[in-house]
């Protein structure tokens, strides 16, 4: 399995002559301070639930807490899931203003996932909905736990799996075709006892 080092891009291969994905992380886009700040705002401020997922034919509940901010009507479905925008906080909108130059989009909505401890999780998928259109650009702001992120490709296994470790402050992009040909995960941790708090900006049509 492939580490990649912080900070870099990655330009990622797709088997074919379709546009290329491409990761770029920061590691410590945010300075320690700012990242212990917004990390309790988040966790103190954001309306969290757990709702109900739908899986090989069974309902139970997400493994992760979550919540949904962005611009008025910006609603997004994933996994049987219906989520309704809550209007932006101070704290999100800070964030937003700072990650807007780096990933070269004006984002109008984000999800953010908190993590309990490294039990919670996030099992392989793509953010690959329709309302996010072709090509999603996906900014990825966590605070908190390291916890590790791992690709891999859709249909090809000779490419191997590639790990990041999110740190606490770091930033990701994720651009281009990459959530055509790629799936990600947040694995389990089992010697992880913290909270981390997950923030992945986008643009809904």
């Amino acid at each position: 399995m492939d580490i990649l080092q912080q900070p870099q891009r990655l330009t990622l291969p797709t088997g074919n002559n379709l546009s290329e994905g491409e990761i770029i992380f920061l590691a410590n886009f945010f300075s320690e301070s700012q990242s212990d700040r917004f990390f309790a705002e988040l966790l103190n401020n954001l309306n969290w639930r757990q709702d109900p997922i739908k899986m090989f034919g069974k309902t139970f509940p997400q493994p992760r807490l979550t919540a949904w901010y962005g611009d008025e009507h910006k609603s997004y479905r994933y996994s049987g899931i219906t989520m309704n925008p809550d209007t932006w906080i101070p704290p999100l909108l800070s964030i937003k203003t700072k990650i807007t130059p780096v990933a070269e989009s004006n984002f109008n909505s984000v999800l953010a996932n908190l993590y309990r401890d490294g039990k919670d999780y996030m099992s392989w998928h793509s953010d690959d909905e329709k309302e996010l259109g072709r090509n999603p650009l996906i900014a990825s702001v966590s605070f908190g736990a390291t916890r590790r992120f791992q690709l891999r490709h859709k249909s090809n296994k000779d490419f191997e799996k590639i790990e990041i470790s999110l740190t606490h402050g770091s930033l990701l992009i994720m651009k281009g075709s990459t959530q055509h040909f790629w799936k990600h995960q947040i694995p389990k941790m089992a010697k992880v006892n913290s909270a981390r708090i997950n923030l992945t900006f986008r643009v809904v049509n």
